[in-house]
Formats: C-alpha cells, structure tokens, sequence
C-alpha cells in the first residue's frame, strides 16, 4: 500500500483542515495517509526536532507539505521542520520520494506563488520527483 505523510503546519486550524481533506482523498484512492503537524513546541534553540515526523516521512512514499503563507512564504515553524530534515539530503533520505505542496492566505494576493514555488526548490532539493 502506498504510504502518504502530510507534514504541515498551521497556525489558526485553515492549514490543519486542509491537510484532513488531502487525506481523506488519499484514503479514498487506497492510500495510507498519516497527518504529521508540526508544532512550535518541537523547535529546541531554534533547531526542529520530532522523531516521529522524522520517521513518518523517511517510511513514506509520498510526502506533501503544507503551510499557511505568511510574509510571502512558509510558516517559520515548517521551515524549521525542513531545515532540521537538512542531513537527510546528505544520505538521499528524501530521494525519489514523490512530493506535493499546498497553501493558502487570508489576503486577496498573499503571495502564494512564492510559498509553494519554496517547496518545489525543497523538494529538488532533497531529490524528490
């Protein structure tokens, strides 16, 4: 069974309902999906750090992550998530994974474009298809 680990962020439950709605699509196409939100609470020193997020996305075959836009790119708090990932892409951890990305803001603009363009570079990054 494929395997889908949604990795997301989200401050005030928008990005939290979105990831919910991206897992139960892939649910209903036979997939596997584990919803990994990342909290404030796991950035240490400014260093990000969660074992079983870690995990989830080294096990998945696919990983999606989400963030709500805020400043015209990702949350802090899913930065530091990818950034705490940054060894991984030293031993391919991530490679040939399949990867996705999703957004959203409250204004009429937000820059999204900005925000997931910044996911598509991670995920070239890590080796991701």
């Amino acid at each position: 069974m494929v395997t889908v680990a949604i990795v997301y962020f989200s401050g005030a439950d928008h990005t939290h309902r979105m990831a919910e709605a991206l897992a139960e699509g892939a649910q209903a196409a036979g997939a596997a999906a584990q919803l990994c939100r990342v909290l404030g609470t796991q950035i240490v020193d400014g260093r990000w750090a969660d074992a079983g997020i870690r995990s989830a996305m080294l096990a998945a075959d696919a990983i999606v992550f989400g963030s709500p836009t805020y400043m015209g790119g990702v949350s802090a708090q899913l930065k530091a998530c990818i950034d705490g990932m940054a060894d991984e892409w030293m031993r391919s951890g991530l490679k040939d994974k399949v990867a996705g990305g999703f957004t959203h803001s409250g204004s009429v603009s937000g820059d999204k474009q900005g925000t997931l363009l910044y996911l598509a570079i991670n995920a070239m990054q890590q080796g991701m298809i």
